[in-house]
């Protein structure tokens, strides 16, 4: 009798422990207050209100659901933010809770395994880069010293744009040849590409303007894999194979350029850095620098610096904002 009694107390006590568990967590009772946004369907999501012009669907969609909503892309939750105020809650007010990207294939197959400052986690690497950035290729000694280049290349545009006088210019091919052989002579030191057929290099300005293309638009698609998981190797899209190639034709170009690089650094006693690869060598080779480099970092740091400093799209504005 004695230990039914106390068996009774005990199942009180636990009943009464529930109680004020559920009492002190409403969430359990109620569900989170989510944004609005379309129902999604099963396995797809809401995938299937997404265009060929993303940007395009997102307004649509929020003329009907508003400034935040939440769609699913496949099995993910994807909050978007249509207005300005709503973008200024997440890059500035909230800016350190969304500092991170989703590690989607594009991150992890162009980018060295989200290694440059477009892809890296928020974290000791993305603040050394950043700060690597802004003290030895952003600061206003460092721009004033490149003024020469910059000089020297748009001479060469308009000795171009004179020769082609009285005939049709399409002028965004010349302003791409401008900004892409002046970052190039910034960050490695010299154009590795050559401007015409009678010169030789590892690759052709065509080539190369090419291989930047391809890289921009993986880096902006949407790959079905990265939102619906199980069906990552079947890779329906070709994406991550085209992904694949591309970064094997910059890994060769990123092995030539390092190569010369430490072949310069090695016959010159008291080497001084002439260039962003020469110091990003120097910093892996520091003992006491915080988060060490590799030679994949070197590669996705120096991408990172040519290939933001030559796209004119939206990817720009947002590598610029990130460092």
């Amino acid at each position: 009798m004695e230990l039914t009694s106390w068996a009774a107390v005990l199942a009180m006590a636990w009943l009464a422990a529930l109680l004020f568990f559920f009492k002190n967590n409403p969430l359990r009772f109620h569900k989170l207050r989510l944004p609005p946004g379309p129902k999604p369907w099963p396995i797809i999501g809401n995938l299937n209100a997404i265009g060929p012009l993303p940007h395009q669907s997102f307004h649509k969609l929020s003329q009907k659901y508003g400034p935040i909503m939440q769609l699913k892309f496949g099995s993910v939750p994807v909050v978007v933010a249509s207005s300005a105020e709503m973008a200024k809650q997440f890059l500035k007010t909230h800016d350190h809770i969304f500092a991170c990207r989703p590690q989607t294939a594009a991150g992890k197959y162009t980018t060295y395994n989200y290694t440059n400052i477009s892809w890296a986690p928020y974290g000791p690497y993305l603040r050394q880069g950043r700060k690597i950035y802004l003290s030895e290729l952003f600061s206003s000694k460092q721009l004033e010293s490149f003024e020469y280049i910059r000089v020297e290349e748009r001479r060469a545009l308009l000795s171009r744009l004179c020769a082609l006088s009285g005939k049709p210019i399409r002028l965004k091919e010349h302003l791409s040849r401008l900004t892409l052989s002046v970052i190039s002579r910034i960050v490695l030191g010299k154009k590795y590409f050559s401007e015409s057929e009678h010169e030789s290099s590892i690759v052709t300005l065509k080539e190369f303007q090419d291989m930047l293309d391809e890289l921009f638009l993986l880096n902006g698609v949407l790959n079905i894999g990265d939102w619906i998981p199980w069906l990552d190797f079947l890779d329906l899209q070709g994406y991550v194979k085209r992904m694949k190639a591309i970064t094997k034709k910059f890994d060769r170009f990123h092995d030539h350029v390092i190569g010369e690089h430490k072949a310069k650094r090695e016959s010159v006693k008291d080497f001084v850095p002439k260039d962003m690869v020469d110091l990003l060598l120097q910093l892996a080779d520091d003992p006491n620098i915080d988060v060490k480099l590799t030679y994949d970092n070197i590669k996705a740091l120096t991408q990172d610096l040519v290939a933001g400093g030559t796209d004119t799209s939206a990817t720009t504005v947002e590598w610029a904002i990130r460092t």
